[in-house]
């Protein structure tokens, strides 16, 4: 039973929720991960706000902070009333937060976390559509905060200004223009350290058979880039429905590709080591609709002349027995180089930490 206290101090409690068994989880050697924040129900996307204090958006109606104390954080409760708040990003001392149609900021949050407030309403209007209509937001190193809109069904053909693409959006919310496009479903984007290039996840069609099409890595060259979806899949898998006879050659092929139906989520680039130069980290979420379960895991990429060499495990063990008791969805390195995992199932955030 989960209890939030709605007073000037609201502070998520458990009277009974037990903590994730996070000694299942398998970290590499020379690390360790413990339970950074309990409970967090529903955690989902993650931003790094000052002094610590970490944003958690949600698929139902939160929004949380989880705020510095010792080697575990406070979790606030910042709103309790929104619709599908996945995505957050912060900017200027505000708190950006996405809803299924909307972007709503909270003015100052650093200041007012545990009492913040009604959120103002930014910049245009997106789509009333909820399949695939949770948000990942980030800005970007151009200033613009970037927002895409998923397919709203499992494949269909609709405009690609509107549907099926990530957009991007003026500081000032008064403009608003096309990135990419045949863009299934991305929940999780970063710009690489040294190109400024847009690497996004983007989540394959379901029902072709437990191994395709591949879950994919794609990387942003050219505003208004094509990466395929409704008609390709992968690097040239012809979609059985919706092809109506396109070459794949004209579409931009993934650059990496993760196993069908993993649900590769999250992904960052990592940044406060040199050793882990050109890595980035991504979520898989893991499968729901496939015969033998498949991702569960967050693993680390390794790059090199701008394409993924080598894919190795980082944390695993939420799979035990082809039974999950966890799902990781999005990751965030802190400023001491450590890594945040948020998991929606068991209603956690996790902190993997060198020895």
């Amino acid at each position: 039973m989960i209890v939030l206290f709605s007073s000037l101090l609201p502070i998520v409690t458990a009277l009974a929720a037990p903590e994730p068994p996070i000694t299942n989880l398998k970290v590499p050697q020379g690390y360790e991960v413990s339970i950074y924040a309990f409970p967090v129900p529903d955690a989902r996307s993650l931003t790094l706000g000052p002094n610590g204090i970490v944003f958690v958006g949600t698929r139902n109606k939160h929004v949380y902070a989880l705020v510095p104390a010792g080697s575990k954080a406070e979790v606030v409760t910042v709103s309790d009333d929104r619709r599908s708040p996945n995505g957050v990003a912060f900017k200027d001392g505000d708190l950006y937060v996405a809803e299924i149609d909307k972007i709503l900021v909270y003015k100052n949050i650093a200041k007012n976390v545990k009492s913040p407030g009604k959120p103002v309403e930014w910049g245009p209007k997106f789509p009333d559509r909820t399949h695939h209509g949770w948000k990942f937001i980030a800005f970007g190193p151009d200033g613009w905060l970037y927002i895409p809109v998923g397919a709203p069904c499992n494949v269909c053909k609709e405009k690609p200004d509107t549907f099926a693409n990530i957009q991007r959006v003026s500081a000032d919310g008064r403009k608003k223009e096309l990135v990419a496009q045949g863009v299934r479903n991305t929940v999780g984007f970063d710009w690489h350290p040294q190109t400024k290039q847009l690497w996004f996840t983007d989540n394959g069609r379901d029902w072709l058979g437990d191994d395709i099409p591949p879950d994919e890595l794609n990387v942003v060259s050219k505003t208004k880039e094509h990466f395929g979806f409704p008609y390709c899949h992968g690097k040239a898998i012809k979609d059985s429905e919706f092809n109506e006879n396109k070459d794949c050659a004209q579409f931009t092929p993934p650059n990496f590709e993760f196993p069908a139906h993993a649900a590769s989520l999250g992904m960052r680039f990592l940044r406060h080591e040199k050793a882990q130069k050109d890595t980035a980290i991504v979520a898989l979420h893991g499968s729901w609709n496939r015969s033998t379960p498949i991702g569960y895991e967050v693993v680390k990429l390794q790059m090199k002349d701008g394409k993924v060499a080598k894919s190795e495990s980082f944390v695993s063990g939420f799979l035990q027995s082809n039974k999950a008791w966890g799902r990781p969805v999005d990751v965030l390195e802190l400023a001491d180089g450590s890594i945040l995992v948020s998991d929606d199932a068991a209603g956690a955030v996790y902190k993997v930490s060198r020895k």
